[in-house]
């Protein structure tokens, strides 16, 4: 499954792991998502979201 968050299209980014001895590797860092369950188009949708988003009330929860 994609590590892309449905609303924003937050994804994974390529960076470096560097060591306390500087040894250096490539990396990813993913984006913090979490199954949610949301009210789109007055339905139930199960989506998987960024916390940025669930912080910022673009999406709001079933109940």
């Amino acid at each position: 499954m994609a590590m892309r968050c449905e609303i924003c299209g937050k994804g994974p980014v390529v960076g470096r792991r560097v060591s306390h001895a500087h040894n250096v590797r490539p990396r990813r860092f993913e984006p913090n998502l979490q199954t949610v369950k949301a009210v789109v188009d007055s339905a139930n949708k199960r989506m998987r979201v960024c916390t940025r988003c669930i912080r910022s009330n673009k999406i709001t929860k079933a109940a």
